[in-house]
């Protein structure tokens, strides 16, 4: 290891939505001087007027700055901010595996949500050093007491090590970056060895092309060096590397153990997708860094322009929008009703509103979207497998030999006292009852596993007005299941569940 590593500490902040991830972020990036007084806004690694206006991270994003910490050393802090919505939990399992260690709020007001479980697990699996911090102490409501009994024993993690701050006020925050210097560790890496390093995000600017962001594994990449890109076999010559600090800084070089970004000519963000592995093209690394896999759009849905003469200004809005957004799939389509518009496959319910909402205001159009569905599996009788992600494609019950539908493992965190209400929601909702979890006296944790359909289809609008919105969802694909056989095609009773579940 070299001596500039042992001062790199590469950390991401992990919450649960609305616990302070962003407020947080904005004063470490104040105590690091990336911000001043002139500079300084709130939630400023959110760039979108979306994310800003609803206070939410879509986009992971990073900044770098340099702390100098009690121990007189100088240490190089890379940020890695990320989504804290279930919808992009992609985008969090590929920042999180840039990092050696992770900040995990919970808000003292609210306790452990079931986000801030679901991410714990995520940095669990990553093998990454958790430092727990309890936010919003400042409120009247705040029990700290209480969250470290929940951070012991639904955390199952160490109380002691938990900070109290307030990031809103800026109570307590250096004491954070100090933790983090003692207790996070510096990034490991041959600084010798063929380059290796990770694509965990990349976006599409008008003048520069694809910007892609690394952290950088082992070796290192300069201006002019020809890039491979492992899982597409392209290469291109490398313009410029450097990071960011709230803009773009160029820099000689990025070695070992630093995270920045490359910018190599590159026209389109499929060509630099989240999660592949950059080398060098003549003298490429004998392994890709693992876990590398597509993002699979779960909930697809018809997008149509109002005034039919839009199309085709739809049709430049979308391919423009993808872009800036890998995970987005679509193909044309045409309606009876609705003229000619694109099926189009998303990440989530959550992802379809912001993917509509961004075309209407970046392209100024009128859009209609029709009720979301999900993909199946069709198994005909006559042998035939098809997949069918459009209502209107799908076939005569009397050639179905068997469907399979796309379940979710769904995690829900509740007061005990709304446990039977849940329980009738998931019932209602076809849902397996797989475990039941006391976090506390009073907080339960529900895991079922839920068809798609179903949880796509008014489950977490219940879900709030069931438990006057005390309750909070998290939840993950679990593949597909066989469904039902229509071997009787006057069995229309369970063919309804499917299409009032899916939207049809």
């Amino acid at each position: 290891m070299s001596d500039k590593q042992k001062y790199i500490r590469n950390f991401s902040i992990i919450a649960h939505i609305d616990h302070g991830k962003s407020t947080l972020a904005d004063r470490l990036l104040e105590i690091g001087q990336v911000t001043n007084d002139r500079t300084k806004k709130d939630q400023i690694l959110d760039s979108m007027d979306i994310e800003r206006e609803r206070g939410i991270t879509i986009k992971a994003n990073n900044a770098t700055f340099d702390y100098l910490a009690d121990d007189g050393n100088t240490y190089i802090m890379n940020l890695l901010d990320t989504p804290g919505h279930v919808d992009f939990t992609y985008e969090v399992s590929r920042s999180l595996k840039a990092c050696e260690g992770v900040l995990l709020i919970v808000d003292a007001s609210q306790g452990v949500e079931a986000q801030t479980l679901a991410n714990l697990y995520l940095a669990m699996e990553q093998d990454l050093e958790i430092l727990p911090v309890m936010n919003k102490v400042d409120l009247p409501a705040a029990d700290v007491e209480k969250t470290k009994v929940q951070i012991e024993e639904s955390l199952g993690l160490d109380s002691d090590k938990a900070v109290a701050i307030s990031a809103k006020t800026g109570l307590n925050v250096k004491e954070v970056l100090e933790q983090i210097t003692k207790q996070i560790p510096a990034p490991k890496g041959d600084s010798n060895a063929p380059l290796k390093a990770l694509v965990y995000d990349s976006y599409f600017d008008p003048y520069m092309g694809v910007v892609i962001k690394i952290r950088v594994f082992d070796g290192k990449i300069k201006k002019g060096d020809r890039i491979l890109m492992m899982s597409t076999g392209k290469d291109f010559t490398v313009n410029e590397v450097g990071i960011n600090r709230i803009t773009l800084t160029p820099k000689e070089s990025l070695e070992t153990g630093e995270v920045g970004y490359i910018i190599a000519g590159i026209k389109k963000v499929s060509d630099a997708k989240t999660g592949d592995t950059v080398t060098l093209f003549s003298n490429p690394t004998k392994e890709s860094i693992p876990g590398y896999k597509e993002a699979k759009p779960m909930v697809f849905s018809g997008l149509y322009p109002i005034n039919g003469e839009q199309f085709d200004e739809l049709v430049d809005a979308i391919e423009k929008l993808k872009l800036n957004d890998a995970a987005l799939v679509f193909e044309k389509e045409s309606s009876v009703a609705l003229g000619f518009g694109f099926r189009v496959g998303y990440l989530g319910l959550l992802h379809m509103e912001i993917v509509q909402e961004r075309l209407e205001r970046e392209f100024n159009l009128d859009l209609i979207t029709t009720a979301p569905s999900v993909k199946y599996i069709i198994r005909s009788k006559d042998g035939m497998v098809e997949e069918i992600d459009n209502p209107s494609r799908f076939p005569e019950p009397i050639t179905i030999e068997s469907t399979e539908e796309p379940y979710v493992k769904a995690t829900v965190i509740t007061p005990n006292e709304y446990v039977g209400n849940i329980m009738a929601l998931a019932m209602d909702k076809r849902g397996i009852q797989l475990d039941t979890v006391y976090l506390t006296q009073d907080k339960v944790q529900l895991t079922y596993e839920i068809p798609l359909a179903e949880l796509i289809f008014e489950f977490y609008d219940k879900l709030k007005s069931f438990t006057r919105g005390y309750a909070s969802l998290d939840y993950e694909p679990s593949g597909y299941k066989a469904d039902i056989k229509l071997v009787n095609p006057a069995n229309k009773r369970k063919f309804n569940i499917i299409v009032v579940g899916s939207g049809l």
